[in-house]
């Protein structure tokens, strides 16, 4: 490598090299970084000419407005707060703009703000059970993880050669959540991680949520932006998420995305669920400017089972594309799959999902659904759901609408003493209530419910 390490603006060889350097990791892991680098530099922006993109427009995005993650190491904690204000806790800042978070018992809690760790814990009892969670990047110097993540990074769902920003996550990840449950433990008290984006900043992510054999744990993950990122650069994401499930496991998990409106959101999610395992997934999609997700499920083992569920929410220019997979590679498997979308102002939702059932997957049960709520006429949605099947014994079925809020349903509830606006929103919640009641999770329901009831203006 070369000497000359200064720091330049941008994602150049020599910032890499740079980045590098200051990490001091193993080398089986430097090697994968370096590789997934090539890849990067390699591959193009991703193009309308493909049909995962042909719906999202990335003219706007400019690389050269953002770094690599050192890059966050100049910004200090106190940026956060309102001038001239005092804390003592460095994780307030970030826990003012959090909307799931728990204040209950926790097994473990991990904090991330930009590419520091702000706190984590991890309860007594469940790290003498063998329970790992942390950040990723201190996982990989701590006792007993690095040969688990080591393992699994070498056989990893996620596909870093799939597009030009998971290249560059996999190469240039600095945090993320690591959490490992052994075989038989049952977790009771939820885990929880939520990270807050630093203005102009790259939040670069991998995580790695491994359940073996019959164990149990809930799992709840959010992001956030701090105040001053409503201004200025924004920010950038690249994520990589992998979960696996293993056989006769149960993996409730929760993921949030609420950046504000000029943050640029890329991510990859695969999720592999064993047999007789099942894995609850809630998603909720609030904020940022641009967010393009890939979300897989695979289902490898029979009697596997995965619940999807989605609740989206789009205002002013706010593009929101989700790309979700329903995999069934063996036979006796199940999934169900509901994403609700409601749009308002000019914002534009794009959800595209296949279910795939592979040629010996008999006796598959799959659904998957996608209902749009317009609030504005100016709000454009895409919904796109597929199927590829290729075996012959199978139930599988799919469905879209999209439709206006109903004017009948809005008259009714005014004339019960409700508001225009607050009519609004009791027919705009109620479109959302099939998704809600599915969420097991009592603060997650309540958290979504009222963040939808602080979006919805009355423009109809």
């Amino acid at each position: 490598m070369t000497q000359d390490l200064t720091y330049t603006r941008g994602f150049t060889p020599q910032n890499f090299e740079h980045f590098l350097t200051k990490r001091a990791e193993p080398e089986w892991l430097v090697g994968q970084r370096v590789a997934a680098w090539r890849v990067f530099e390699r591959l193009p922006l991703p193009s309308p000419q493909q049909e995962d993109w042909r719906r999202t427009d990335l003219r706007l995005f400019k690389w050269n407005a953002f770094s690599l993650p050192e890059r966050e190491a100049e910004v200090s904690l106190e940026s956060l707060s309102a001038e001239g204000s005092e804390f003592v806790d460095p994780a307030m800042p970030l826990l003012d703009h959090v909307l799931l978070r728990q204040d209950g018992s926790l097994a473990g809690e991990v904090l991330f703000c930009g590419d520091r760790t702000l706190k984590h814990t991890l309860s007594d009892r469940w790290e003498r059970r063998g329970v790992h969670f942390q950040p990723l990047d201190q996982a990989i110097g701590s006792r007993g993880a690095p040969s688990l993540i080591e393992k699994y990074f070498a056989d990893a769902l996620v596909d870093f050669s799939r597009d030009k920003f998971s290249a560059l996550a996999a190469a240039a990840w600095a945090t993320g959540v690591f959490l490992y449950v052994p075989r038989n433990v049952r977790v009771e008290e939820p885990f929880y991680a939520a990270s807050v984006m630093l203005p102009g900043s790259s939040d670069l992510t991998r995580s790695l949520i491994i359940l073996e054999e019959n164990s149990e744990a809930t799992l709840v993950v959010e992001t956030a932006s701090s105040p001053v990122v409503k201004v200025g650069p924004g920010g950038l994401h690249c994520g990589l998420t992998e979960v696996r499930v293993g056989p006769g496991a149960r993996l409730r998990l929760v993921t949030l995305q609420n950046w504000d409106q000029n943050v640029w959101h890329f991510a990859q999610q695969r999720a592999q669920v064993a047999e007789q395992a099942s894995l609850q997934w809630t998603v909720g999609a609030l904020g940022a400017r641009l967010a393009k997700v890939d979300q897989h499920v695979l289902l490898t083992g029979p009697d596997a089972q995965a619940e999807v569920n989605g609740v989206m929410f789009a205002e002013a220019r706010q593009h929101l594309a989700y790309h979700t997979r329903q995999h069934h590679q063996v036979g006796h498997t199940k999934s169900d799959l509901l994403y609700k979308a409601a749009l308002q102002d000019q914002s534009h939702l794009v959800w595209r999902g296949m279910i795939r059932v592979d040629q010996d997957a008999q006796k598959t049960d799959a659904y998957q659904r996608n209902d749009n709520l317009i609030l504005s006429d100016h709000a454009r949605v895409d919904s796109i759901p597929g199927l590829e099947i290729r075996a012959h014994d199978v139930r599988c079925t799919h469905g879209a609408t999209t439709g206006r809020v109903d004017d009948e349903q809005v008259f009714y509830a005014a004339t019960r003493g409700l508001t225009p606006n607050e009519a609004v929103q009791v027919v705009v919640l109620g479109f959302f209530q099939q998704v809600l009641d599915r969420i097991t999770i009592d603060s997650v329901r309540e958290a979504l419910s009222a963040a939808i009831t602080r979006r919805i203006r009355r423009c109809l």
